[in-house]
Protein backbone atom coordinates (compact mmCIF):
# COMPACT_ATOMS: atom_id res chain seq x y z
CA UNK A 1 0.00 0.00 0.00
CA UNK A 2 1.28 3.55 -0.24
CA UNK A 3 2.01 6.10 2.29
CA UNK A 4 0.24 9.28 2.19
CA UNK A 5 1.53 11.67 0.43
CA UNK A 6 -1.11 14.45 0.60
CA UNK A 7 -1.37 16.43 3.96
CA UNK A 8 0.84 19.47 2.73
CA UNK A 9 0.88 22.69 1.10
CA UNK A 10 2.63 22.10 -2.19
CA UNK A 11 1.05 18.47 -2.67
CA UNK A 12 -2.41 19.90 -2.51
CA UNK A 13 -2.06 23.35 -4.45
CA UNK A 14 -0.25 20.90 -7.00
CA UNK A 15 -3.37 18.35 -6.80
CA UNK A 16 -5.78 21.20 -7.47
CA UNK A 17 -3.89 22.94 -10.02
CA UNK A 18 -3.46 19.36 -12.12
CA UNK A 19 -7.07 19.09 -12.64
CA UNK A 20 -7.85 23.10 -12.19
CA UNK A 21 -10.47 22.19 -9.37
CA UNK A 22 -12.37 25.14 -8.40
CA UNK A 23 -13.37 24.93 -4.40
CA UNK A 24 -16.72 25.05 -3.99
CA UNK A 25 -18.33 27.46 -1.34
CA UNK A 26 -21.63 25.58 -1.74
CA UNK A 27 -20.11 22.34 -0.66
CA UNK A 28 -18.36 24.43 2.24
CA UNK A 29 -14.81 22.57 0.77
CA UNK A 30 -12.06 23.53 2.74
CA UNK A 31 -8.69 21.04 2.05
CA UNK A 32 -6.72 20.63 5.60
CA UNK A 33 -2.70 21.43 5.03
CA UNK A 34 -1.33 19.96 8.07
CA UNK A 35 0.23 16.64 8.80
CA UNK A 36 0.41 17.07 12.53
CA UNK A 37 -3.77 17.87 12.57
CA UNK A 38 -4.59 14.26 9.95
CA UNK A 39 -2.04 12.10 12.29
CA UNK A 40 -4.00 13.53 15.19
CA UNK A 41 -7.66 13.38 14.09
CA UNK A 42 -6.16 9.71 12.69
CA UNK A 43 -5.10 9.02 16.61
CA UNK A 44 -7.68 10.40 18.49
CA UNK A 45 -10.58 8.32 16.09
CA UNK A 46 -8.63 5.25 17.76
CA UNK A 47 -8.72 3.95 14.23
CA UNK A 48 -7.31 0.22 14.69
CA UNK A 49 -6.55 -2.55 11.71
CA UNK A 50 -10.15 -4.18 12.26
CA UNK A 51 -12.24 -1.09 11.60
CA UNK A 52 -14.49 0.01 8.96
CA UNK A 53 -14.39 3.72 8.90
CA UNK A 54 -17.66 5.89 7.15
CA UNK A 55 -15.83 9.26 5.79
CA UNK A 56 -18.11 11.92 4.72
CA UNK A 57 -16.34 14.57 2.84
CA UNK A 58 -13.09 12.94 1.55
CA UNK A 59 -12.48 16.26 -1.05
CA UNK A 60 -9.14 15.13 -2.38
CA UNK A 61 -8.74 12.16 -0.75
CA UNK A 62 -5.86 13.61 2.23
CA UNK A 63 -7.42 12.30 5.19
CA UNK A 64 -8.83 9.15 3.41
CA UNK A 65 -4.86 8.26 2.68
CA UNK A 66 -4.33 8.52 6.35
CA UNK A 67 -6.81 6.56 7.29
CA UNK A 68 -7.01 3.85 4.56
CA UNK A 69 -3.05 2.95 6.39
CA UNK A 70 -4.98 2.63 9.70
CA UNK A 71 -8.38 0.90 8.96
CA UNK A 72 -9.34 -3.00 7.56
CA UNK A 73 -11.61 -0.45 5.01
CA UNK A 74 -12.86 3.30 4.35
CA UNK A 75 -15.83 4.19 2.47
CA UNK A 76 -15.45 7.44 1.33
CA UNK A 77 -18.91 9.29 0.94
CA UNK A 78 -18.39 12.17 -1.70
CA UNK A 79 -21.07 14.56 -2.70
CA UNK A 80 -19.18 16.46 -5.38
CA UNK A 81 -18.65 14.72 -8.71
CA UNK A 82 -16.35 17.11 -10.11
CA UNK A 83 -13.65 15.82 -6.89
CA UNK A 84 -14.39 11.78 -8.24
CA UNK A 85 -11.17 11.84 -10.99
CA UNK A 86 -9.10 13.69 -8.86
CA UNK A 87 -10.12 10.98 -5.99
CA UNK A 88 -9.26 7.99 -8.44
CA UNK A 89 -5.83 9.35 -8.44
CA UNK A 90 -4.81 10.27 -5.06
CA UNK A 91 -6.68 6.86 -3.81
CA UNK A 92 -4.73 4.83 -6.35
CA UNK A 93 -3.03 2.07 -4.97
CA UNK A 94 -5.00 2.82 -1.60
CA UNK A 95 -6.81 -0.63 -2.12
CA UNK A 96 -8.98 -0.68 0.92
CA UNK A 97 -10.87 2.15 -0.13
CA UNK A 98 -14.36 2.49 -1.76
CA UNK A 99 -15.62 6.11 -3.22
CA UNK A 100 -18.93 6.50 -3.19
CA UNK A 101 -20.82 8.98 -5.02
CA UNK A 102 -23.53 10.69 -3.07
CA UNK A 103 -24.98 12.84 -0.78
CA UNK A 104 -24.79 11.14 2.78
CA UNK A 105 -28.32 12.31 4.06
CA UNK A 106 -29.40 10.54 1.15
CA UNK A 107 -27.88 7.47 1.66
CA UNK A 108 -29.50 4.12 3.70
CA UNK A 109 -26.19 4.05 6.24
CA UNK A 110 -27.64 0.97 7.97
CA UNK A 111 -27.78 -1.14 4.68
CA UNK A 112 -24.12 0.68 3.89
CA UNK A 113 -23.11 -0.88 7.38
CA UNK A 114 -24.80 -4.41 6.43
CA UNK A 115 -23.16 -4.81 3.22
CA UNK A 116 -19.30 -3.69 4.44
CA UNK A 117 -19.34 -4.67 7.82
CA UNK A 118 -22.10 -7.25 8.39
CA UNK A 119 -23.91 -4.67 10.73
CA UNK A 120 -21.43 -4.23 13.42
CA UNK A 121 -20.63 -1.05 14.08
CA UNK A 122 -18.70 1.44 12.08
CA UNK A 123 -16.41 4.39 13.08
CA UNK A 124 -17.34 7.92 11.42
CA UNK A 125 -14.78 10.30 10.18
CA UNK A 126 -15.69 13.70 8.83
CA UNK A 127 -14.64 17.22 8.23
CA UNK A 128 -18.07 18.88 7.83
CA UNK A 129 -18.97 21.41 6.19
CA UNK A 130 -20.51 23.93 8.91
CA UNK A 131 -23.88 24.63 7.11
CA UNK A 132 -24.33 21.10 7.45
CA UNK A 133 -23.15 19.70 10.37
CA UNK A 134 -25.82 19.70 12.46
CA UNK A 135 -28.53 17.35 10.32
CA UNK A 136 -25.30 15.20 9.90
CA UNK A 137 -24.53 14.18 12.96
CA UNK A 138 -28.40 14.41 13.97
CA UNK A 139 -29.44 12.08 11.13
CA UNK A 140 -26.67 9.50 12.05
CA UNK A 141 -27.53 10.07 15.95
CA UNK A 142 -31.41 9.59 15.17
CA UNK A 143 -31.65 6.53 12.80
CA UNK A 144 -30.04 4.68 15.40
CA UNK A 145 -26.75 3.98 12.57
CA UNK A 146 -24.56 0.98 14.16
CA UNK A 147 -21.36 3.79 15.29
CA UNK A 148 -18.67 3.07 17.78
CA UNK A 149 -17.89 6.47 17.42
CA UNK A 150 -17.70 9.95 15.47
CA UNK A 151 -14.75 12.39 14.84
CA UNK A 152 -15.50 15.58 13.36
CA UNK A 153 -13.62 18.77 12.56
CA UNK A 154 -16.58 20.93 12.89
CA UNK A 155 -16.85 24.88 13.59
CA UNK A 156 -15.06 26.02 16.74
CA UNK A 157 -18.30 27.19 18.17
CA UNK A 158 -20.15 24.16 17.30
CA UNK A 159 -17.41 21.92 19.45
CA UNK A 160 -18.23 24.34 21.90
CA UNK A 161 -21.95 23.55 21.93
CA UNK A 162 -21.86 20.01 21.81
CA UNK A 163 -20.05 20.36 25.25
CA UNK A 164 -21.40 22.96 27.21
CA UNK A 165 -24.73 23.11 29.39
CA UNK A 166 -27.68 25.20 30.92
CA UNK A 167 -27.33 29.04 31.50
CA UNK A 168 -24.60 29.39 28.26
CA UNK A 169 -25.95 31.19 25.27
CA UNK A 170 -23.92 28.46 22.78
CA UNK A 171 -26.88 25.69 25.10
CA UNK A 172 -29.38 24.44 22.35
CA UNK A 173 -30.97 21.46 20.87
CA UNK A 174 -27.50 20.11 19.60
CA UNK A 175 -25.83 20.29 22.95
CA UNK A 176 -28.49 17.98 24.38
CA UNK A 177 -28.86 15.70 21.57
CA UNK A 178 -25.12 14.83 21.47
CA UNK A 179 -25.36 14.52 25.27
CA UNK A 180 -27.91 12.05 25.23
CA UNK A 181 -26.35 9.86 22.59
CA UNK A 182 -22.94 10.07 22.81
CA UNK A 183 -19.56 11.76 25.51
CA UNK A 184 -17.91 14.14 23.63
CA UNK A 185 -14.31 14.96 24.06
CA UNK A 186 -12.47 17.90 22.35
CA UNK A 187 -9.37 16.61 20.70
CA UNK A 188 -7.99 19.66 19.07
CA UNK A 189 -8.57 23.50 18.28
CA UNK A 190 -7.48 24.02 14.35
CA UNK A 191 -6.80 27.34 13.12
CA UNK A 192 -7.55 28.60 9.89
CA UNK A 193 -4.19 28.14 8.13
CA UNK A 194 -4.21 24.63 8.09
CA UNK A 195 -6.84 24.80 5.58
CA UNK A 196 -6.87 25.45 1.61
CA UNK A 197 -8.90 27.82 1.10
CA UNK A 198 -8.31 29.48 4.95
CA UNK A 199 -11.70 30.01 6.56
CA UNK A 200 -12.74 33.40 8.04
CA UNK A 201 -13.54 30.89 11.10
CA UNK A 202 -11.25 28.04 13.74
CA UNK A 203 -12.56 24.78 13.38
CA UNK A 204 -11.81 21.78 16.30
CA UNK A 205 -11.54 18.39 16.00
CA UNK A 206 -14.68 16.48 18.46
CA UNK A 207 -14.65 12.81 19.03
CA UNK A 208 -18.22 11.58 20.11
CA UNK A 209 -17.87 8.26 21.95
CA UNK A 210 -21.57 6.39 21.60
CA UNK A 211 -23.14 5.47 24.71
CA UNK A 212 -24.37 2.07 24.50
CA UNK A 213 -27.29 3.11 26.26
CA UNK A 214 -28.22 6.76 26.89
CA UNK A 215 -27.48 7.97 30.25
CA UNK A 216 -31.05 9.22 31.19
CA UNK A 217 -34.36 6.83 30.59
CA UNK A 218 -37.21 8.47 28.93
CA UNK A 219 -40.54 6.92 27.99
CA UNK A 220 -40.37 8.18 24.47
CA UNK A 221 -37.48 9.67 22.84
CA UNK A 222 -39.08 10.71 19.75
CA UNK A 223 -41.42 13.27 21.92
CA UNK A 224 -38.40 14.20 24.27
CA UNK A 225 -36.87 15.39 20.63
CA UNK A 226 -39.77 16.85 19.35
CA UNK A 227 -39.89 19.12 22.78
CA UNK A 228 -36.07 20.32 23.11
CA UNK A 229 -36.13 21.36 19.29
CA UNK A 230 -39.56 23.13 19.94
CA UNK A 231 -37.87 25.00 22.60
CA UNK A 232 -34.87 26.10 21.30
CA UNK A 233 -36.49 26.85 17.73
CA UNK A 234 -38.32 30.04 19.39
CA UNK A 235 -35.36 30.76 22.16
CA UNK A 236 -37.16 33.96 23.41
CA UNK A 237 -40.45 32.52 23.93
CA UNK A 238 -40.98 30.29 27.48
CA UNK A 239 -41.00 26.57 27.35
CA UNK A 240 -44.75 26.87 27.39
CA UNK A 241 -45.43 28.81 24.06
CA UNK A 242 -42.38 27.55 22.13
CA UNK A 243 -44.26 23.86 22.81
CA UNK A 244 -47.88 25.23 22.60
CA UNK A 245 -46.84 26.82 19.43
CA UNK A 246 -44.95 23.48 17.64
CA UNK A 247 -47.12 22.49 14.84
CA UNK A 248 -45.59 18.59 15.84
CA UNK A 249 -46.94 18.88 18.84
CA UNK A 250 -50.71 18.66 19.59
CA UNK A 251 -50.64 19.62 24.00
CA UNK A 252 -53.11 22.10 25.82
CA UNK A 253 -51.92 24.91 27.55
CA UNK A 254 -53.30 23.01 30.57
CA UNK A 255 -51.14 19.91 29.63
CA UNK A 256 -47.93 21.89 29.34
CA UNK A 257 -48.57 23.68 32.80
CA UNK A 258 -49.32 20.55 34.94
CA UNK A 259 -46.59 18.98 33.02
CA UNK A 260 -44.22 21.99 34.43
CA UNK A 261 -45.50 21.89 37.81
CA UNK A 262 -45.03 18.19 38.14
CA UNK A 263 -41.29 19.38 36.95
CA UNK A 264 -41.53 21.66 39.98
CA UNK A 265 -40.67 24.81 37.51
CA UNK A 266 -42.31 27.85 37.21
CA UNK A 267 -44.35 28.78 34.28
CA UNK A 268 -42.33 31.34 32.81
CA UNK A 269 -39.24 28.82 32.69
CA UNK A 270 -37.32 28.14 29.02
CA UNK A 271 -35.81 25.55 27.18
CA UNK A 272 -32.28 26.83 27.83
CA UNK A 273 -32.66 26.67 31.33
CA UNK A 274 -33.27 22.28 31.35
CA UNK A 275 -30.94 19.87 32.02
CA UNK A 276 -31.30 16.96 29.73
CA UNK A 277 -32.76 14.66 32.74
CA UNK A 278 -35.49 17.82 33.12
CA UNK A 279 -36.49 17.86 29.57
CA UNK A 280 -36.85 13.70 30.11
CA UNK A 281 -38.80 14.02 32.85
CA UNK A 282 -41.16 16.74 31.30
CA UNK A 283 -41.57 14.30 28.38
CA UNK A 284 -42.44 11.57 30.53
CA UNK A 285 -45.05 14.31 32.73
CA UNK A 286 -46.76 15.67 29.58
CA UNK A 287 -47.38 11.54 28.62
CA UNK A 288 -48.63 10.94 31.68
CA UNK A 289 -50.91 14.10 31.98
CA UNK A 290 -52.47 13.12 28.47
CA UNK A 291 -53.66 9.38 29.56
CA UNK A 292 -55.24 10.82 32.33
Amino acid sequence: MREPSLGNPQNTVAVLQKYQFNIQKKFGQNFLIDTHVLNKIVQAAKIEQDDVVLEIGPGIGTLTQYLSCAAKKVIAVEIDKMLLPILADTLEGFDNVRVISADILKIDIHDLVEQENGGRPIKVIANLPYYITTPIIMGLFESHVPLKSMTVMVQKEVASRMRTGPGSKEYGALSLAVQYYAKPYLVANVPPNCFIPRPNIGSAVVRLDKYEDPPIEVGDERLLFQLIRASFNQRRKTLANGIKNAAELDFSKEQIEQALVRLGKGLNIRGEALTLAEFALFADALIKDKEI
